[in-house]
């Protein structure tokens, strides 16, 4: 099925996407969907005909760990709760430490680039192979934005996606906005990126819009999409007809005609990149049975590429009309070297993204060959995050302290890394708070002191479970 022209929906923008018109389908952040009910709006969009996406963001596939399979049951259940044609998440990693480091598990809180490596393609590799046996749905896997790049990278990132979709036959979700990022952060030619590849593996199209502080490109959802951004969809459009444009905004959300009027330049610049690129045939695929996987790949739960599609071929790779004014995707260069050992290539994995991770939100030395002036943008763009996302799930806490939240959480932030999600941050920081004797104003304090009691029970920790978890977080960022 095509998918059309789409906008992510959110419940702060639910009213206004239901009456935006011509919108195909929408996506939603399947981590905010309760596995036993639907939001009335996505009830009414779906009534309509309105196709939903789920779109994850806390599997973690390039981590170095494989697959939670809670998490990934909780992806598979609601996928069938909005009986979605397909499921997305991202190319990353989202947390690091624990037993193969025998180091505490420490959350980032969002969506860390991982290295363009042969180790981390063949750890990459197969928890996507463990994510598609899981699910009931294709899978597809979105680029992301990076705000620093790895040292000593192997393969470029159009040779990492092409790899991955080779031996996998995972599904691509382009983020063209994400590669206008790397291209001001980290001197990547989108144009180079998008020849590299296997434009027919594209399940759809985000489109966002950022701001660019210092020289740095942040990928912020927040703010109107630019022209350069428009221009790499223009680019993409050249090459292929993607079943699916989708505009995403996450916050600062615009008055509903402006975002009406994102999303008719969207479709202006489709159009007008189709008439320039009018030799690249439209897509031929068809999301609901075109071949999932290549050999020795996995179509889903209990199938196989044939069983889940008996006119497809055993022995090939699944496939769409090359754009004839596309150059090929280029092949990438030779391993080095015979792949090691599954378990020990994670454990390299594992090391090197724990390393990242704790210099990013614990404190620790830079590893070698970062540039560490990016690391600190990068360090303190997840601590500002943490900050408008717990103040987003507990909403009370900026009440209560008022103009002092966001100075009293960031100091909280750096020196206690998060190792759960972000309602537990919440709770951790309040616990901090009141074992201290804070806030200053008693009616504060007690305001506060109730909200966590609601939340968690029983009595804030004393101050020496307090020193108990500051000497175990020196021993993290040390």
């Amino acid at each position: 099925m095509r998918l059309g022209t789409g906008v992510g929906w959110r419940p702060e923008i639910a009213d206004v996407v239901e009456a935006l018109p011509g919108i195909d389908w929408v996506e939603t952040v399947a981590e905010n969907i309760c596995a036993g009910h639907l939001p009335d709006s996505l009830l009414r969009l779906r009534e309509r005909g309105v196709t939903v996406v789920p779109h994850g963001v806390s599997l973690g596939l390039g981590g170095a760990e494989r697959p939670d399979p809670g998490r990934l049951a909780d992806l598979a259940a609601r996928a069938e709760l909005l009986a979605a044609p397909l499921v997305t998440e991202h190319i990353a990693f989202v947390r690091a430490g624990g037993p193969r480091t025998a180091s505490p598990t420490l959350e980032a809180g969002h969506l860390l680039p991982v290295p363009r490596t042969w180790d981390a393609l063949d750890v990459l590799c197969e928890n996507v192979r463990i994510a598609q046996d899981s699910l009931p749905v294709p899978l597809a896997l979105e680029n992301i934005a990076a705000l620093l790049s790895w040292p000593d990278e192997e393969l470029t990132e159009g040779q990492f996606l092409a790899e991955l979709v080779e031996r996998t036959g995972v599904r691509l979700l382009i983020d063209v906005a994400n590669l206008h990022t790397n291209h001001v952060n980290r001197g990547e030619d989108p144009a180079a990126a998008l020849d590299e590849l296997p434009v027919e593996a594209i399940a759809y199209v985000h489109v966002a819009g950022g701001v660019e502080k210092d020289g740095v490109w942040h990928d912020t959802h927040a703010h109107p999409v630019t022209r350069p951004v428009l221009d790499v969809l223009a680019e993409l459009r050249s090459r292929v007809d993607p079943p699916g444009v989708l505009l995403e905004r996450d916050d600062d959300f615009p008055p509903a005609e402006e975002l009406a009027g994102e999303l008719a330049a969207i479709r202006a610049t489709l159009d007008r990149a189709a008439v320039r690129g009018a030799d690249a045939p439209a897509y031929a695929g068809d999301l609901a049975s075109r071949p999932v996987a290549g050999p020795g790949a996995h179509a889903g739960k209990g199938t196989s590429p044939t069983s889940a599609h008996p006119s497809a071929p055993t022995d090939a790779r699944p496939s769409a009309p090359a754009s004839p004014s596309a150059p090929a995707a280029s092949s990438a260069p030779a391993r080095p070297s015979a792949p090691a050992s599954p378990d020990s290539v994670r454990d390299r994995v594992a090391a090197a993204q724990t390393a990242l991770l704790r210099a990013l939100v614990a404190g620790a030395p830079a590893p070698p060959g970062f540039d560490e002036r990016r690391l600190g943008v990068q360090s303190r763009a997840l601590s500002a995050k943490r900050a408008g996302v717990v103040a987003k799930v507990a909403p009370e806490l900026p009440e209560i302290l008022g103009s002092g939240y966001r100075e009293a959480f960031l100091a909280y932030a750096g020196r206690r890394p998060m190792s759960g999600g972000y309602r537990r941050d919440a709770l951790d920081f309040a616990e901090e708070l009141l074992s201290t004797g804070r806030p200053a104003d008693r009616a504060a304090r007690r305001r506060l002191t109730r909200w966590w009691k609601d939340r968690a029970g029983g009595r804030p920790p004393g101050r020496t479970t307090l020193l108990l978890r500051a000497a175990r977080a020196a021993l993290v960022g040390g």
